[in-house]
């Protein structure tokens, strides 16, 4: 491949992103997002460095987000279409537009890592110190399609494995005329685990003085489950294009903007606002949380994002109600950026309140005791008993009810979301009037030029009028509480 001779190449085209954990049905692929237009890519393998650029229509991914859950999120959006996604070493950022770049500490590890699953990549790290190289031989059966097993096209292939970035145990498969053609390790993520990653490359370019490199990408978070065994989630292709334009060693000096250099993670900011007497909302960050207290315990509504996120809410519940247990989780849906906690709340003795719909997916893929071992959680650690022997989720049909005698919380699913989620929940507290929703209504999120109402809008409305509820507060699990009045103003529903 020219290993030795390319020190950096770029390379542009078309390119698409999947919407990672956004599907509307878990045995359904991630969405697709509006395809990256004028993709360019520069990637320096001497220097560890890669620059992406493209061209979207504005609203798409949040800033510092370039693939992963949290697609609209309530992060800040894209207001611009030129976007930038670097990474040089330790240090990552994101630039959208004009404006100032923006650090992603902790997206830097991974985009590191799609540099030394690249072909060249990979066999450079593969003959660095601390890689422990080793190799087999097998014969690969094509892909199986939906006419049926490929029974020709058996090809012997070698398949190296080498440790990447001191963690990683990257597997390339190469194929005759010693050609990477795969890439596949496992990355740690909150919901699914020790995650399948992988790059698929084709339409090799010929660079001249020996030198080639794909123009044709094909990615994978999770596996590519046509079959769908043993797994549930269908969600696999998260990355792809199409690069003819090449060009090898045009190398040019990455200069880490000042605001990037040393920036770090900031630790999880629960700021807790009392919403009515036994009830907060748990904000600061991206995601909300709603904690409501009964007289015996505490309900939590939503656990987004991660462990760090819910231990940190966690420990804000208990500081405002010391002496009562969470008993339930309420989960909205199974978008990713809303579950990564759910293991979590289980750990500390709580059920999960979900759609019906969610149940084989979570205790198949989520509340167990598969190991993750490049990132053990709590369940990891210190394995509960009640996975196996207790009382760890609860389903939801239409309507179920949580209360004490005094308060009640009701839980109410959503219908007519079929281009958004299947399976989502809506809590309300009758004697409050509060309701409590996620992604159906996020206030002044959007700009002033998006068509309101949404659809998904229209349908909390309709569900609103439908089930003859009387909310004078929205609680939205992205943003602040607003008052119904202004819910309906904003989005164009005013009676």
């Amino acid at each position: 491949m020219g290993v030795d001779r390319l020190r950096c190449v770029s390379f542009s085209g078309t390119a698409y992103a999947g919407m990672v954990g956004q599907n509307v049905t878990q045995d359904t692929d991630w969405p697709l997002g509006e395809p990256l237009q004028r993709y360019t890519r520069v990637i320096d393998f001497e220097s560890r460095s890669s620059v992406e650029t493209f061209e979207r229509p504005p609203l798409q991914n949040p800033a510092s987000w370039k693939y992963g859950p949290g697609w609209l999120g309530g992060t800040p959006l894209q207001r611009h279409r030129q976007q930038t996604f670097a990474v040089q070493g330790e240090q990552a950022w994101h630039v959208d537009g004009p404006d100032d770049p923006v650090p992603a500490p902790n997206s830097a590890e991974l985009w590191q890592l799609d540099i030394w699953m690249t072909p060249h990549g990979f066999v450079r790290a593969a003959r660095m110190p601390g890689a422990n190289t080793t190799a087999i031989w097998r014969w690969e059966v094509g892909e199986s399609g939906r006419d049926g097993a490929t029974t020709g096209a058996i090809n012997k292939v070698t398949v190296v494995s080498a440790t990447v970035l001191g963690r990683y145990r990257v597997n390339a498969t190469v194929r005759e005329g010693d050609i990477v053609q795969r890439t596949q390790t496992r990355v740690p993520h909150p919901v699914l685990g020790d995650m399948n990653y992988e790059h698929e490359y084709s339409a090799w370019v010929d660079l001249g003085d020996g030198m080639v490199f794909p123009g044709g990408w094909h990615h994978h978070d999770g596996w590519d489950d046509e079959r769908q065994v043993p797994l549930l989630s269908g969600g696999h292709n998260s990355f792809g294009g199409s690069f003819p334009e090449m060009r090898a060693n045009d190398c040019q000096t990455l200069n880490v903007p000042e605001s990037v250099a040393g920036a770090t993670e900031a630790p999880p900011h629960v700021v807790s606002t009392e919403l009515a007497e036994g009830v907060w909302l748990l904000g600061g960050g991206t995601h909300n949380s709603v904690a409501v207290e009964f007289s015996s315990f505490v309900a939590v509504i939503e656990a987004p994002l991660d462990e760090r996120r819910s231990l940190a809410v966690i420990d804000e519940v208990v500081a405002l109600v010391p002496d009562k247990p969470i008993r339930f989780l309420v989960n909205t849906h199974d978008h990713y950026d809303h579950l990564g906690g759910l293991r979590t709340y289980l750990h500390v003795g709580a059920t999960v309140l979900t759609h019906q719909r969610n149940r084989m997916f979570y205790e198949s893929e989520l509340l167990n005791y598969v190991p993750r071992t490049l990132e053990p959680d709590m369940v990891s650690l210190y394995p509960p008993t009640e996975i196996s022997e207790g009382y760890t989720m609860e389903d939801v049909d239409e309507k179920y009810i949580l209360g004490d005698g005094n308060r009640y919380l009701e839980i109410h699913y959503v219908q007519g979301l079929a281009s958004h989620v299947e399976g989502m929940l809506m809590a309300y507290l009758p004697a409050e009037r509060i309701l409590i929703e996620a992604d159906l209504y996020d206030p002044a999120l959007l700009p002033d030029e998006v068509q309101r109402p949404t659809e998904v809008e229209r349908a909390l409305l309709r569900n609103v009028t439908q089930l003859d509820l009387r909310p004078e507060t929205v609680v939205p699990i992205h943003g602040r509480s607003v008052n119904w009045e202004e819910f309906l103003l904003e989005t164009r529903q005013a009676h």
